[in-house]
């Protein structure tokens, strides 16, 4: 198993250089390959701020991603919930948080939007 960096996620999402697209498909179709979880973190905020993608574009783009069947992360179900939640970043912070009670923040915005997504409570601190 080898790991892929966001770059590479971002070219094989993106198809902006060809060059690269091209090795990215091949090294998802050729390896088993893993993403940590702060190279999606960071492959949706590059999508975002840098390509403008919307949310439902970023959504779109993971599903695309993590449908290839060489691609592996970890905890499979929480990143899912992530996408189907809020803000992408906060949604993951609170999706990795569902073995504590509380996730403490001091964004108002994200303490609303939480509400109701999984067991643990997102507090203003």
């Amino acid at each position: 198993m080898v790991a892929a960096d966001t770059n590479v996620v971002v070219r094989f999402l993106t198809g902006d250089d060809p060059e690269q697209y091209q090795k990215a498909c091949q090294l998802f179709e050729q390896e088993i390959v893993f993403l940590p979880n702060t190279v999606l973190l960071e492959t949706a905020w590059v999508l975002r701020h840098a390509y403008n993608f919307d949310k439902d574009m970023i959504v779109i783009a993971f599903h695309k991603l993590l449908g290839l069947p060489n691609i592996q992360i970890h905890e499979p179900q929480l990143f899912k919930n992530a996408l189907d939640w809020i803000d992408f970043a906060d949604a993951l912070h609170l999706a990795f948080s569902q073995e504590v009670d509380i996730l403490y923040t001091f964004d108002q915005n994200f303490s609303k939007r939480s509400n109701n997504k999984g067991d643990c409570s997102v507090k203003i601190l």
